[in-house]
């Protein structure tokens, strides 16, 4: 059995590979979330591929589902599969079952909404959806704070709001994030800014939305604790100094501490 995952367009249908439309040409069935979505993409260029649908609620009946097919192509709704989506599961299982899987490079929100947002970009870490509440919530929230790097989020419309009001709570509501709404869609825009500005911006939000926020810096140690630690680890001098200064302790202050007798 072969799988390939297929990004499809999140927006305009020309954001799609030649790659792409060669494999949902040559596989013997598309399986998909909706195929109706999927239809539309097919139509489009004239694809007569069949589909059959494969959802959150039937993936779990792949293995019986595709039996008849010896290469299938696999397509969500929109973007890369695999991520937010059935396509984690399915390729799980379908290694399991020791089917060959294939991954398509192609179309995602996360990399143009990082890309655009003008934060830092060499290191990030990206979130998804954030639980909907509860401890979980908070404590994945606060954990993406101490990351130290540029976090990215899914949301929905409705959520929004209240996800901006948490992020201020954590981060503080002075902290840059960009907000990229309807990727590659006709209404598209990044609003760059602080999450306060972005509360303001987004009264009533609509479509689906990319948080990029920038990383919070960690505050910087007390002096006289970090002395002590490093001390007693046996650092001294030059190499006292310097590793103060890695620590975040401005040089003049990292220098007056390493000189100061014990």
């Amino acid at each position: 059995m072969r799988l390939v995952l297929v990004p499809t367009p999140i927006g305009n249908l020309e954001d799609i590979t030649l790659r792409a439309l060669r494999v949902l040409r040559e596989a013997e069935v598309v399986a998909c979330e909706d195929t109706r979505r999927t239809g539309v993409l097919l139509k489009h260029y004239g694809i007569p591929t069949p589909t059959l649908r494969l959802d959150q609620h039937t993936v779990h009946r792949a293995r019986e589902l595709l039996a008849p097919y010896g290469y299938v192509a696999y397509a969500t709704d929109a973007g890369t599969p695999g991520i937010s989506d059935p396509g984690a599961e399915l390729v799980r299982l379908a290694l399991e079952w020791g089917w060959r899987v294939e991954a398509l490079p192609g179309p995602t929100a996360l990399i143009p909404a990082l890309v655009a947002s003008g934060l830092p970009t060499h290191r990030f870490t990206f979130e998804g959806f954030l639980p909907k509440g509860g401890r979980e919530r908070k404590e994945r929230l606060e954990a993406l704070a101490r990351e130290g790097r540029t976090a990215v989020l899914y949301e929905s419309p409705h959520r929004l709001r209240r996800t901006l009001e948490d992020l201020a709570q954590v981060y503080g509501p002075g902290h840059p994030v960009a907000v990229a709404r309807e990727i590659s869609k006709v209404h598209e825009e990044v609003f760059r800014g602080s999450l306060q500005e972005a509360l303001e911006r987004f009264l009533e939000p609509k479509g689906e939305f990319v948080l990029v926020l920038g990383p919070k810096e960690a505050p910087p140690p007390e002096g006289a604790e970090l002395l002590r630690r490093l001390r007693a680890q046996g650092l001294s001098g030059k190499a006292l100094f310097r590793a103060l200064v890695a620590a975040g302790v401005p040089r003049n202050e990292a220098y007056r501490l390493s000189v100061e007798e014990p």
